[in-house]
C-alpha cells in the first residue's frame, strides 16, 4: 500500500522513504531538487509522517531518495 502526501509542488520532485519491511509501502513528500520539503505547504498529518519517516531511517524506512514526481 503506497502512502503519499496529497500536496503537489510545482518543482516536480518528491522525497521518498521506502519501507524496509513491506514491499510497495512508502511515504513520499513534495520537495525541491535537493530534497528540501516545504513543511508549511503540507498538512499536519503529512508533516507528522515526514518526521516519523526521518526519525526511523534504518529502523522502519530506508534512506530517502529524491526523484522526479511521476505526475510531471
Amino acid at each position: 500500500m503506497l502512502q503519499t502526501s496529497s500536496t503537489q509542488t510545482a518543482t516536480g520532485f518528491e522525497i521518498r522513504f521506502q519501507s524496509l519491511f513491506q514491499e510497495g509501502r512508502a511515504l513520499a513528500f513534495p520537495c525541491d531538487r535537493e530534497g528540501h520539503v516545504d513543511l508549511d505547504a503540507i498538512s499536519e498529518r503529512a508533516r507528522n509522517n515526514y518526521f516519523f519517516a526521518r526519525a526511523t531511517i534504518g529502523l522502519e524506512y530506508a534512506m530517502p531518495v529524491v526523484r522526479a514526481n511521476e505526475l510531471h
